[in-house]
Parts: C-alpha cells; structure tokens; sequence
C-alpha cells in the first residue's frame, strides 16, 4: 500500500502538468486597477436620494458605500426613524457585495435571509456605470407602494442619476 503523501505528489505533479505555464501580460501584472467614488460624489448621491424621497413626502436614512460596502457618506432626515440608520446602510452593503439591487436579489438570495448586515428588501442599488462597480447606495425609511422597498430603491436610484454624468465624464 502506497502512503498519502505519494498519492498526493502524483495527483499534484497530474493537475501541474495541466496548467498552462505561460500567463498573459494581463494576469503578469502585480497589480489591478480599480475606480472608486469620491467623497463629493458620494455625498451628492446621499443628498439626492433623501431629496427625492423628501419630495414624496418621506423621511430615509441614505446610506452610500464604496465597492467594498464601507460606508462613504450618509444622509438621514431627523424624522427618519432610529431604525433607518442601521437598515439603510444594510441595504448598501449588501447592493455593493452582491453587486445588485437587493430589490431584484430577494428571491434570489432568500437562503440568506437573517444573515447579520444583509437586508435582502428593496433600497440597496448598486452604483455602476460604463462597466465599472463604484459603490452601493441605501435608502430606509419610506412606505411601499406595492412591494417591501419599491419607494426606497426609487429614491436611491435617483440618487444616482443625479451623478450619472459626473461619474460616466470624471466631473464632481
């Protein structure tokens, strides 16, 4: 009978033998590029969406990320409920980690349901653009229209039109 480690160093020097040696200029790099908002543009997505959702009459907490879900900048109405703090900025992070609207990612996610720092209903978006992930905004706070999150993820999304073409042009 062989011993384990024989075993494992044949199966190893097999699947070597498989990898491709050579690697593209692309994977040589020791690096990777990667574009991040910056702190006016969040703040300008955080004051666009508590407007939008202000001007409909509700009070939210506004909750922006970067690509990683670290909060970046936040905007809360003082008659936001205490709630909305911790909600919206859920809703954010879980947008920017799965990189989708937690609006669309409900279903979908459903076994994660609970999970600390998820928030699996609408109001999370992400804030992509020309290809590239930024970051994520969360909205909390307003009442549904027809399903749980519908008037957040409207106003967080008009939060991000708001700096579409400062983002898509490299303008503040």
């Amino acid at each position: 009978m062989r011993n384990h480690k024989s075993i494992i160093f044949c199966f190893s020097a097999v699947l070597l033998g498989q990898m491709p040696m050579a690697w593209s200029a692309e994977e040589a790099a020791p690096y990777v590029n990667a574009r991040f908002m910056t702190a006016p543009i969040a703040i300008n997505i955080a004051s666009a969406a508590q407007a939008a959702c202000k001007k409909k009459g509700f009070q939210v907490a506004v909750a922006v990320v970067d690509r990683y879900g670290n909060l970046q900048a936040f905007a809360r109405d003082p008659l936001a409920g205490a709630h909305t703090i911790t909600i919206a900025r859920h809703k954010a992070y879980t947008a920017a980690t799965f990189q989708g609207a937690t609006i669309e990612l409900s279903e979908r996610l459903a076994f994660l349901k609970g999970t600390p720092e998820l928030s699996l209903v609408g109001g999370g978006v992400p804030v992509k653009m020309g290809g590239y992930m930024y970051g994520a905004v969360g909205v909390s706070g307003a009442p549904r229209e027809k399903i749980p999150g519908d008037v957040d993820h409207a106003c967080a999304t008009a939060g991000i039109e708001a700096v579409r073409e400062a983002i898509e042009f490299g303008a503040e």
